[in-house]
């Protein structure tokens, strides 16, 4: 039974042979190392870097909401219209709203196309009692978290395939310098010439 192609095109460089170089076990034991960094660390990076990243957008989450709470706001004129292509936009309007001790309070805040004054909407304010966005949301942890990961087992893939191509134009450059002495001493020898 017969060997693939490709795996008697890698495995030779694991054989003896007088055609093997020193520099064809470096390049073999680097593309081997490589593969196993890929396959295996570079999944583990993404997935430890993800986790912390989550874990600090968690952690942020819970200090916003901690920090943040929600008053019921009354739309004080109408948001503009939606768009000719019906897209769910959002516009800044002006809201008001009771707060406690029957002090009116305004503020911008923003709210979907096509809502009216007078309809309700929800409005974060800060422990000042300044208007702010909504606490993060467990889709924007997520999202955090998988963007993370993924750059982390990106950047081991590059990383892996940048000294996989150094290693090989080093281990090549060094081949071509080994073939050529080579030559020197048996190409006179089939040319027929002497130096």
């Amino acid at each position: 039974m017969n060997a693939p192609t490709w795996l008697r095109a890698v495995a030779w460089r694991w054989r003896k042979s007088p055609l093997r170089r020193r520099c064809d076990v470096v390049e073999a034991w680097t593309v081997l190392l490589l593969g196993a960094a890929m396959v295996f660390v570079a999944p583990l990076a993404g997935v430890l870097a993800g986790a912390f990243a989550y874990d600090s957008a968690h952690a942020e989450a819970a200090r916003q909401r901690a920090d943040r709470h929600v008053v019921r706001a009354t739309l004080v004129e109408d948001a503009p219209p939606a768009d000719s292509f019906g897209s769910r936009t959002t516009y800044p309007v002006e809201v008001r709203w009771t707060g406690p001790g029957g002090a009116v309070h305004t503020a911008v805040a923003r709210v979907e196309s096509g809502a009216t004054a007078g309809s309700r909407t929800d409005v974060w304010l800060d422990a000042r009692g300044k208007g702010t966005t909504a606490p993060m949301g467990e889709d924007v942890q997520w999202g955090t978290a998988i963007a993370v990961g993924g750059a982390g087992s990106f950047v081991v893939w590059m990383s892996a395939g940048g000294v996989w191509l150094t290693v090989r134009a080093v281990t090549h450059r060094r081949r071509m310098a080994e073939w050529e002495r080579a030559w020197a001493r048996t190409g006179p020898q089939w040319t027929g010439s002497q130096r």
